[in-house]
């Protein structure tokens, strides 16, 4: 963050006792004064006259989401659940049964189970409707009230009411609230390869990735040909995390910068600030994107893409070359503002443009991979302009397209192929890995 929230407060409360002396700020102010005084002559018009009595909070909650819709997409106020939502986002932990779960026809609906939580182990499976909480009918009722039901108090029980397709009759659970980790590090192992799939940047996703790193060893016995890591659906998270991946797999040199509203507000993160040295030991290293990679996970791309460190393979990224920095704003609330952009090492702006794989890799195990629409910063409404410019028409580009490429959904299927761009990274460093890996990872 460019500064602390406590500094931004001490700020602002030196300056509301400081005279204003300068004729420049009191034109500011009494322009702000004239505003607010518009507002507040259509606020008490609204609540005098509008069709139906309205409340005080829903009115100013209203107020403050305009304000800040007038800005970028990003910056937002949360309350209430929006806020629990936001801890968990960022913190990657909370107290539930560890369900996902969506609203069908006004009924809760079981996408999945958290692998391990509460539900998973009572039975509780995908496509299953929860239709009574506590004894209490849900059906029909808001889908946030049923999620701040469901969670609570680690420790504390609830009793659910299932309807499962094909049961009989409907299926009764009582299960005991736990603290649920959301995973945001898997590790796994694929033809002498380690695929380290990230998910989102929470609390310790940089230290998690560092044992991925040691759990492909164990698995393996020796070090792998190299590393894939799969940024692709990784919306992003926290700056600090994205830094501490980054560094995973870097010696030196600079990470991320982020500037601010000033020219002189810059901030720059460096490797080695969070461990030390290469932990990969300089195998190679593909990093995998496409339209869903955004925010933190192309600060990791665009960093180890500019140190030369990986190569990026799949399609272009989001474009979210933004920082928000979250504020409190009393006990259960908080401002999500943007207040700077990012740039990679090489001084490269994402906004708009995203990162650009080094090897363009179509997702053709998807049918409909050419037809399905992609949304990307650039097509929101109100998003911040790159402030570069620049034309990539002038760089030079590879025209010839591999032949594999012209495969269908179906053929791949034939051969077992379910993720083609995860395939081609793995037959990629399968190739590169046997050139430069050591004897002990060659085995």
């Amino acid at each position: 963050m460019l500064r602390s929230f406590l500094q931004v407060s001490a700020a602002v409360g030196a300056l509301a006792i400081i005279p204003i002396t300068s004729g420049a700020m009191a034109g500011v102010d009494t322009s702000s004064y004239r505003e607010l005084d518009t507002f507040m002559e259509v606020y008490n018009t609204v609540k005098a006259n509008y069709v139906e009595k309205v409340d005080d909070k829903t009115l100013v909650k209203g107020a403050i989401d305009g304000m800040l819709a007038a800005l970028d997409p990003h910056s937002s106020f949360a309350d209430g659940l929006d806020y629990d939502n936001l801890k968990i986002q960022t913190e990657g932990n909370y107290g539930g049964l560890g369900l996902t779960v969506t609203q069908q026809d006004g009924a809760v609906k079981v996408i999945a189970p958290n692998d391990d939580g509460p539900a998973a182990r009572a039975g509780i499976k995908a496509g299953d409707y929860i239709t009574h909480l506590d004894g209490k009918f849900i059906v029909g009722g808001s889908l946030d009230e049923a999620i701040t039901q469901m969670r609570g108090q680690p420790g504390t029980k609830i009793s659910l009411t299932v309807v499962r397709p094909g049961a009989d009759k409907p299926l009764q659970f009582t299960l005991t609230r736990e603290v649920i980790t959301q995973k945001s590090v898997k590790a796994d192992v694929k033809d002498g390869v380690g695929i380290i799939r990230i998910s989102t940047f929470t609390a310790h996703t940089g230290g998690d990735t560092a044992l991925a790193i040691q759990e492909i060893d164990k698995k393996l016995g020796h070090k792998p040909l190299g590393y894939i890591i799969d940024l692709r659906n990784n919306g992003g998270g926290l700056l600090t995390e994205a830094i501490g991946v980054s560094d995973v797999f870097l010696n030196h040199g600079e990470i991320v910068s982020q500037r601010g509203r000033e020219k002189t507000d810059i901030e720059r993160y460096y490797a080695e600030s969070v461990f030390p040295g290469d932990l990969a030991k300089g195998l190679p290293v593909i990093v995998l994107t496409d339209a869903g990679t955004a925010s933190a996970s192309e600060i990791v791309a665009g960093a180890l893409q500019d140190h030369h460190r990986a190569l990026v393979m799949g399609v272009r990224s989001f474009g979210k070359g933004s920082v928000q920095t979250i504020l409190p704003m009393g006990p259960h609330a908080a401002l999500r503002l943007t207040t700077a952009r990012y740039y990679t090492p090489s001084g490269h702006s994402v906004q708009e443009g995203g990162i650009k794989p080094d090897i363009a890799v179509p997702q053709l195990s998807d049918p409909d991979y050419k037809s399905r629409p992609e949304l990307r910063e650039a097509d929101l409404r109100r998003h911040l302009i790159n402030m570069e410019k620049v034309d990539d028409s002038v760089l030079e580009t590879d025209s010839t397209s591999d032949p594999r490429f012209t495969a269908t959904a179906d053929e791949l299927k034939k051969k077992g192929i379910t993720d083609f761009q995860l395939t081609y990274a793995v037959q990629t460093l399968a190739r590169l890995g046997n050139k430069t890996a050591p004897a002990s990872a060659a085995k």
